[in-house]
């Protein structure tokens, strides 16, 4: 049977349900058991309407932190009954109805505490956002233009200013606001959705299909003092996983170290904050470190399949690809669904000379998951290297299609249809279209300088091929790359000698 905290009947205060906290940390029941006993001893004092009123919203807060929404509402709304005046009440029922609904609850609540604090970002925000979940976009819109008039540079404005704007087909609004979600939070996974949506009520389909490629549901934030509160109550192992996640998923590496670590103080066996710290400290560049953390994820937890993932991609980024290989494969053991443990474990193999294989991980990462473009990349360059090239045309250009803006998969294209030894496959026209494309959107670099003059030679355009190697050469020298020199000057002599590249890829590209 639930425990409740009760008020005396004559108060007019209602009862609060309270959560069974047996299993949690000591700590945590030890912070419950204060804030419960602060409201018996200030129900015993009635006259003291302040005290017994900011005894309550402590408790809301808990209760609030620890999801036990029907506690935190009666709590709230014992305190705002006690305290109107006091902002923090009906904007933290806003939040609880706006996890629980009724959603018109939740406008209600935050109407409440905007009209007691207009210039809080944080309300402002919400507010909109709830009309915007109700699907009232007309009384959104001038709350997410006040957001903006606060702070320009707010994600989380841009993104209510950008989703209110699709909801009214003001496609060219949409998009500017989305595009700045884009560059201010690189994290914020949940616009690319919106953002397809309002490319496509623009017509550019390409765009589109690009943006839902990388759909998630990682929202941007406003800065919400009022809710770090609230999430910074538990000192528990769960809250400062959850908390390092979100300072994770914003890119603030060294932020959600410190979270991880001290998730780390109060359970330092948890596989999966040793795991995330690691990933952090990876992150911030620190890969001695990293590589301690995942080392002893596997020691104690050696069933964990993410911690030889994350040690192969260290591997890998220091060309180590025999130990990379190995625990990329013990990743995908552990974990067979692992679609980027599959896709990682592919280049690898790759890259240490093994083309075969690596097409096979390739493949299954697509049955898994058929819109990974890495993967459909991937399999393109393996079969390009088992000298299949008429399968990998076939690949590549089915892969553009999907992924019409992918750099990687056009240039792999361009070069296969330049240089390819099948002359069933090559199309130096179609090469041209796809090079000229590139020089648009990425402008000049190296390997798309190699890739044009490959492309002149094909059409028999030696001397401009010449010309353009020679300057590929000169960058290659400027950047103190002596390898890649070597093997670009072998295609110089050829095109001096007026003959074709027949090589798209040399084997120290993969």
């Amino acid at each position: 049977m639930a425990r409740t905290l009760d008020a005396p009947p004559d108060q007019g205060l209602r009862r609060v349900p309270l959560p069974d906290l047996s299993s949690t940390d000591a700590a945590v029941r030890a912070r419950f058991d204060a804030r419960r006993t602060h409201v018996e001893v200030a129900l015993r004092q009635p006259a003291a309407k302040s005290a017994l009123s900011q005894a309550y919203g402590e408790l809301g807060q808990f209760l609030h932190a620890t999801t036990a929404f029907d506690g935190a509402e009666a709590s709230y709304r014992n305190a705002h009954q006690l305290n109107a005046d006091d902002p923090r009440w009906p904007y933290y029922l806003g939040h609880v109805f706006r996890i629980t609904g009724p959603l018109s609850d939740a406008v209600l609540w935050f109407e409440r505490a905007h009209q007691r604090m207009p210039d809080d970002l944080a309300a402002t925000v919400w507010l909109g956002d709830s009309y915007l979940a109700m699907g009232r976009p007309e009384a959104a819109d001038p709350l997410f233009e006040r957001a903006l008039a606060l702070s320009a540079g707010s994600a989380a404005a841009h993104f209510g200013a950008g989703r209110t704007a699709l909801a009214k087909r003001d496609y060219a609004s949409a998009v500017r606001h989305l595009e700045r979600v884009r560059a201010l939070s690189a994290g914020a996974t949940a616009v690319h959705y919106p953002l397809a949506m309002a490319y496509r009520g623009r017509g550019d389909l390409a765009r589109a299909e690009a943006e839902l490629a990388l759909k998630g549901d990682v929202e941007p934030r406003p800065v919400d003092p009022l809710m770090q509160t609230v999430d910074a109550l538990l000192e528990s192992a769960e809250a400062y996983n959850v908390r390092g996640g979100v300072e994770l998923a914003a890119g603030r590496w060294a932020a959600a170290a410190e979270q991880f670590r001290r998730g780390l103080d109060v359970r330092p066996t948890d596989p999966s904050l040793r795991h995330r710290l690691g990933t952090a400290l990876a992150q911030m560049g620190d890969h001695a470190g990293a590589t301690v953390a995942f080392e002893q994820v596997i020691r104690t937890h050696p069933e964990f399949g993410r911690a030889y993932f994350s040690l192969g991609v260290i591997a890998a980024d220091h060309q180590e690809y025999g130990p990379a290989v190995d625990y990329l494969r013990a990743a995908v053991t552990h974990e067979p669904g692992y679609v980027q443990g599959r896709v990682q474990l592919g280049w690898a193999l790759a890259r240490s000379g093994k083309p075969g294989e690596s097409l096979a991980h390739f493949e299954q990462a697509l049955a898994l998951e058929p819109t990974q473009a890495d993967a459909a990349f991937g399999a393109g360059l393996a079969l390009v290297r088992l000298g299949r090239y008429a399968e990998a045309r076939d690949r590549l250009v089915s892969a553009s299609a999907f992924y019409p803006d992918h750099p990687g998969i056009n240039h792999a294209l361009a070069r296969l249809l330049a240089a390819a030894p099948d002359a069933s496959v090559r199309d130096g026209r179609r090469a041209k279209v796809l090079v000229d494309r590139l020089l648009t959107s990425q402008g000049q670099t190296l390997d798309l300088g190699e890739a044009t003059a490959m492309m002149l030679a094909e059409l028999g355009q030696f001397e401009q091929a010449v010309a353009v190697q020679r300057s590929v050469i000169e960058g290659a020298a400027r950047l103190n790359l002596p390898s890649v020199a070597a093997r670009l000057t072998a295609n110089l002599a050829r095109y001096e000698r007026r003959e074709p590249c027949r090589v798209p890829f040399t084997a120290d590209e993969f």
